[in-house]
């Protein structure tokens, strides 16, 4: 800690600022004795997995989460190293009240899975980038694959809004910790407090009513 608090005053950094650059800086990790990689034994965290996401590498984990397509509350989280595929954990984010699912790409072939076979729901996802480039909209039949696609997106743009709060609103960028479980716990919070953070303005409604 007083290394950490050398660097802060060396560099005039704030502790936010400075936690940043902890994480971004491998000079400043080394002069502090931390590596967010790896746990106390200097061994990446077993939990954890690099995994490449389209020209780059990256080291950590991954969340999974449920959102409700009316309200935009999230009602599932799950968190995987980040060489899980996706669809192997549809199953864990569907709370068995649902009609319809909606899901990006990396859910194809969900309906076909074993662990989802008792799961009585209406699968629509996303078709895969490449193939949806190459409709050929100027048919009747590719514009409408199309157009089905475009209204997949925009109700499964749902799920993109409480990443946005934990983002913005608490500044959650990059992962706390380096084991999965006390990462995972502090997405759940994070999740829940964004659910608050949407509801803000009812909340305040009914508590003035």
């Amino acid at each position: 800690m007083l290394r950490i608090h050398f660097l802060q005053e060396w560099f005039h950094l704030s502790d936010p600022a400075m936690e940043e650059a902890l994480y971004d800086t491998p000079m400043f990790r080394e002069f502090s004795g931390l590596d967010s990689t790896k746990n106390s034994s200097g061994e990446c965290a077993p939990e954890m997995h690099q995994t490449k996401k389209g020209n780059q590498w990256h080291f950590g984990m991954k969340v999974h989460i449920g959102v409700d397509a009316d309200s935009g509350l999230v009602l599932s989280v799950v968190g995987t190293a980040a060489n899980v595929n996706d669809v192997t954990k549809a199953s864990a984010l569907v709370h068995g009240e649902e009609s319809d699912v909606f899901a990006d790409a990396g859910y194809q072939g969900v309906a076909k899975r074993e662990e989802t076979q008792n799961i009585e729901v209406n699968w629509h996802v996303a078709m895969r980038p490449g193939k949806r480039r190459a409709l050929d909209k100027a048919t009747p039949m590719g514009a409408v694959l199309d157009q089905l696609e475009h209204v997949k997106a925009s109700i499964r743009a749902k799920v993109e809004h409480p990443f946005r709060v934990i983002k913005c609103q608490f500044g959650h960028v990059r992962v706390r910790y380096s084991g999965l479980t006390k990462n995972t716990a502090q997405l759940h919070t994070l999740f829940a407090l964004s659910n608050l953070w949407m509801v803000r303005r009812t909340l305040l409604t009914e508590a003035r009513g």
